[in-house]
């Protein structure tokens, strides 16, 4: 009889596999597959521009950065939004590691995924061979720039090409498979970074000139980046040279501009965020309605970082980037009600401007790369070859166009010089996610200049204002999402 039962579970099980076959191999309607979608260069385009920059974003870098350093306080809205996270609160469970490591994958899978169906379409003409290539490298420049932020953020120590990094793809992922795939070293992930530059330096259209948009700028910034944070201070040099090119830093009048998408100014690149369409909007990391005293801060600018702008009013960041609501309290240290009276507004991000509607009061295109950063890079790399009154040199050439007035400064030793180029990437580059991964690769150069909150940074008086630069939470967790499906993941040091 047991016999007889199984015989009939078999020819039931082959049954079912032949019906599911038979409701694989059905068309259903409207459905349309690759083959039908990708076959023409044009069709290559539409999906570069659709599904691949409209997922570029320095988003969470930017919020991560803002809350967990000292760029923010807790503002006058706040019932809670971001207070784990702004007290050190740091775990795989976390949603900003997540997203974080969400938000790359998915750029460099839709780059994957592009490349695969590049596949079916077959191009003879020399003018769709070089259109084809130029998408490619577009992809391929993206799907880079993607892994440097993900090895800058979850190895240990990006520098060293031995440390661990992260996952290696090179193919779309299948959502029906069990995942299996170990994190490798950093030096394998820079072959492929490597790999993808040199494409698309080779490749790239030389129409391809918009800053909202993959160029050989944009390929040299991102390479500079790259170097800067592996050490390899030659490199950095060579190509944040490149990137800058003969352009010259912004005045007061177009830098202004920039921030509100009105000019470009120093921006070599930005992830275009239109007035138009459902975008993530960059000031809501801070806000619920509009970038004033009165529209909606949960979080607000950090005591320290404005009085560092307060030194000098005449700083076009101080002008601007404190809004002009702000409600400045000079009694702010012995006020127990500093949160609702010292309401410092962050301005750098001021919307599309008023007649924009509602939805895109709170957005701005995101910055990845500018000017500025690269003459600091420049400043860096002159400091590590003992070259201080070059460093100094770059360094004054951002306060001047910043409008501070401030002396050539006179470094006494490497260390100084480290401090004073850190100091200046807080003020020059605040808001726009850089502030943890400086803290993370100058601070021990800089005589151990980490986190420096004020004490009313909090809504709780004496909460830490610092986290050692021993800590473990300097490098993130590998979310406990990829742990969970990912069987050959490892998690890092403290987690």
């Amino acid at each position: 009889m047991k016999k007889i039962k199984n015989i009939f579970l078999a020819i039931g099980s082959l049954l079912l596999v032949s019906s599911c076959s038979d409701a694989l191999d059905i068309v259903q309607p409207g459905e349309i597959y690759r083959e039908d979608a990708f076959k023409t260069v044009s069709d290559l385009r539409k999906y570069l521009d659709g599904d691949v920059y409209t997922r570029v974003n320095n988003n969470e870098e930017i919020a991560f950065s803002s809350i967990f350093t000292d760029e923010v306080g807790i503002g006058p809205s706040n019932g809670g939004q971001d207070k784990e996270l702004h007290r050190y609160q740091l775990n795989a469970n976390s949603d900003e590691p997540t997203t974080l490591w969400s938000t790359h994958y998915t750029v460099i899978n839709r780059a994957n995924r592009l490349l695969e169906f590049a596949n079916l379409v077959v191009v003879t003409t020399p003018t769709d061979i070089a259109a084809k290539n130029s998408i490619l490298a577009e992809a391929r420049a993206l799907r880079a720039y993607s892994y440097i932020q993900l090895v800058s953020y979850f190895s240990v120590d990006p520098s060293n090409p031995n440390a661990l990094g992260v996952i290696l793809s090179t193919t779309p992922d299948r959502y029906d498979l069990v995942i299996d795939r170990p994190r490798v070293s950093n030096q394998i992930i820079y072959d492929l970074i490597e790999s993808d530059f040199q494409f698309a330096q080779t490749n790239l259209a030389s129409s391809a000139t918009s800053y909202l948009r993959v160029t050989q700028r944009f390929i040299a910034a991102a390479r500079a980046r790259m170097y800067l944070y592996r050490k390899d201070y030659v490199k950095a040099k060579q190509f944040a040279t490149l990137a800058i090119g003969t352009s010259t830093l912004s005045t007061a009048t177009t830098y202004n501009a920039m921030w509100g998408d009105t000019s470009q100014g120093e921006c070599i690149f930005a992830a275009n965020r239109p007035t138009a369409g459902t975008w993530s909007n960059i000031a809501s990391t801070w806000y619920f309605n509009q970038t004033t005293a009165t529209g909606g801060a949960f979080l607000d600018m950090g005591r320290n970082l404005f009085n560092l702008y307060n030194q000098f009013p005449t700083d076009v960041r101080r002008m601007n980037w404190i809004d002009a609501t702000a409600q400045i309290n000079p009694n702010y240290a012995t006020d127990i009600n500093y949160v609702s009276n010292d309401v410092l507004p962050i301005n750098k991000y001021p919307g599309k401007g008023p007649t924009a509607p509602s939805a895109a009061q709170l957005r701005n295109d995101l910055k990845i790369f500018r000017i500025s950063e690269m003459v600091l890079i420049l400043a860096e790399c002159e400091v590590a070859s003992s070259n201080l009154t070059a460093a100094a040199t770059l360094v004054r050439s951002i306060r001047t166009a910043r409008g501070t007035g401030q002396p050539l400064p006179v470094y006494a030793n490497a260390q100084a010089a480290w401090a004073d180029i850190l100091l200046e990437r807080r003020k020059e580059l605040a808001f726009e996610g850089h502030r943890y991964l400086d803290i993370k690769r100058l601070a021990a150069l800089a005589g151990n200049q980490g986190i420096t909150r004020d004490n009313t940074d909090d809504d709780i008086l004496d909460q830490p204002l610092t986290l050692p630069l021993s800590d473990y939470r300097w490098t993130l967790p590998i979310p406990q999402l990829e742990i969970a499906g990912n069987v050959s993941i490892q998690q890092n040091p403290g987690y």
